[in-house]
């Protein structure tokens, strides 16, 4: 609800800004109407925008806001976890259909454009993030992004893509093995993400610390000796932006509310050999509700393709 009022009222600011943008545009209100300060968030702001508020706010006092609002889009109402549940949905069929085709011979790049464009055929707006698309060495990557790379047998193939409906934006991460038969050692390395995924995923209820759920996780990837080049972070929150709060992360303060969706992606990469990602959203609910919604349900067994 605090999101669609927000962006209501900074739609309004931005039709009424003249170009100069909706932050300027608010700020010149602000003066207008006669208050004494105005908070912004200067880590959104860029010099420029900053020195735009300034010039219309003569004598007034600007305050640093902080993360206050990113802290208060954290809970999502029933209808934005239904705009997410829809863009989950249009994400598994995206990924869905590009299982059923040939993969073999495709490169990285043109995997991860018919993913898009499969993504705006089932009615998503546009992709959540850049999909990413990863063959052999590159898989389980997070931030790999699609090269001219050709599928071959006996790759890992990671995939993470998202849909964006209604403003809302969710994502999905899955891992499968081109060919009729994986190696021992894909299976192994499987085996392990996928326990320590569905660890993160089973520590999910309100009032669990946010760095718990990460340490659930994490602490499987260690036992099995991957507790080197780990990520920084489990999972984050997902909403109007793709990477919000709540940080799944060792450092991570505060814990989970009931009706806050995130995601849950731990991953293993060995350089050189490939690795392998899984990567979910999920809604927190409490125990009386069910547990932690699970909104993206493309299987996560280890498929050969």
């Amino acid at each position: 609800m605090f999101e669609r009022a927000m962006r209501r009222l900074f739609a309004g600011f931005a039709a009424e800004s003249g170009g100069r943008g909706p932050a300027v545009a608010a700020a010149a209100r602000a003066a207008a109407a006669g208050s004494g300060s105005l908070a912004v968030e200067e880590h959104h702001l860029s010099v420029a925008q900053y020195r735009a508020v300034r010039s219309v706010t003569p004598g007034m006092r600007l305050a640093d806001l902080g993360r206050a609002v990113e802290q208060q889009r954290v809970v999502k109402d029933e209808e934005e976890i239904s705009c997410l549940r829809i863009a989950a949905e249009i994400t598994d069929q995206a990924l869905g259909e590009l299982l059923e085709s040939i993969l073999v011979g495709r490169t990285e790049r043109h995997l991860a454009l018919e993913l898009e464009r499969r993504l705006v055929d089932h009615g998503a707006a546009g992709p959540a993030f850049s999909t990413s698309v990863g063959a052999g060495p590159n898989s389980g990557s997070p931030d790999h992004r699609p090269t001219d790379r050709r599928v071959e047998e006996g790759d890992f193939l990671s995939v993470r893509l998202g849909a964006d409906y209604g403003g809302y934006r969710c994502e999905i991460g899955r891992t499968f093995v081109i060919g009729t038969s994986p190696a021992s050692w894909q299976i192994e390395l499987y085996e392990v993400v996928f326990a320590a995924q569905r660890a993160g995923r089973e520590a999910l209820a309100p009032g669990v610390a946010c760095r718990d759920v990460d340490r659930a996780a994490r602490q499987v990837l260690r036992a099995a000796g991957h507790g080197e080049g780990l990520e920084a972070r489990t999972g984050h929150g997902v909403g109007l932006e793709i990477d919000e709060d709540p940080r799944l992360e060792p450092a991570a303060m505060g814990k989970l509310d009931a009706c806050v969706p995130v995601t849950v992606e731990p991953g293993v990469h060995l350089p050189g050999r490939g690795g392998v990602r899984i990567d979910d959203t999920l809604v927190v609910r409490s125990e009386a509700d069910g547990g932690p919604e699970l909104l993206t349900i493309t299987t996560k067994e280890l498929l050969a393709l």
